[in-house]
């Protein structure tokens, strides 16, 4: 590496359409100590993304900033007194801003190494929705043979969420389009079509006495509905739910 080297990334400057998104060049920023260089070879665009291009997303930056909450790449460079042995291996890291760009600055303390084998664009899609799914997942702190519903089912959240689930040995009842059905029964999921209109009796009578758990990533009036399907003690778990009828959501504080 060398100081004269420059990265690529894409800034957000405002609330625009996704064209109205920039890409600026600069020099190759250089790790602090606590940090690592890492060359990025996947990166997402999620939910997060569309909301902050809307200025929709509580606690993101102030504009001009560059988004991407997430990355998969290679340790190029640490920072002072860093641990050398890191340089060449793969990582993930959620960085919540900042990884739409060929090179990020990254807390190695926020570093999690990603077996070499793996694709990386593979290895990002489990990033921000496996952490995100596995920590609803375990803090609703369910156990085998209970039943939950999960909305949006082939979701990126979703579909790692519902895998989760039946690892642990949960039963899954999964909404979606009619079109993703097959790959859902594949998974162990029992599809339902969102758009019925007798989605809540259809849940009921696949399971009479309530599900334990929902996981709801809309949210709006369909809440009421989730609630009400829930067994005695079962838990509502909504997440995602950044609402367009409340424009500059980040002022209201940090997600």
């Amino acid at each position: 590496m060398t100081t004269d080297e420059m990265i690529t990334e894409v800034v957000l400057p405002g609330v625009v359409e996704p064209d109205g998104l920039q890409v600026n060049r600069r020099a190759m920023p250089v790790p602090a100590a606590g940090q690592a260089l890492v060359e990025v070879e996947a990166t997402g665009i999620s939910y997060a993304e569309q909301s902050m291009r809307r200025d929709l997303y509580p606690g993101q930056p102030a504009f001009p900033f560059v988004p991407g909450y997430d990355l998969v790449g290679t340790v190029r460079a640490v920072g002072p007194g860093g641990d050398g042995s890191l340089v060449g291996t793969r990582v993930a890291a959620v960085t919540k801003t900042g990884a739409w760009t060929t090179h990020a600055v990254v807390s190695v303390d926020d570093l999690t190494p990603v077996p070499p084998g793996l694709d990386p664009a593979a290895a990002e899609t489990v990033v921000v929705n496996g952490v995100t799914a596995w920590q609803m997942l375990h803090g609703a702190r369910l156990r085998a043979g209970q039943t939950i519903l999960v909305h949006g089912a082939n979701g990126g959240v979703g579909t790692v969420l519902v895998q989760l689930g039946r690892h642990l040995g949960l039963r899954v009842i999964g909404t979606a389009a009619p079109r993703h059905h097959t790959a859902l029964r594949e998974l162990g999921v029992e599809p339902l079509d969102y758009r019925d209109p007798d989605l809540a009796a259809r849940v009921r009578a696949l399971s009479p006495g309530g599900v334990d758990a929902v996981f709801d990533p809309v949210a709006g009036p369909g809440v009421r509905t989730s609630y009400r399907l829930l067994a005695p003690g079962g838990k509502l778990v909504v997440y995602g739910n950044a609402p367009p009828w409340a424009p500059h959501a980040r002022s209201s504080g940090s997600s």
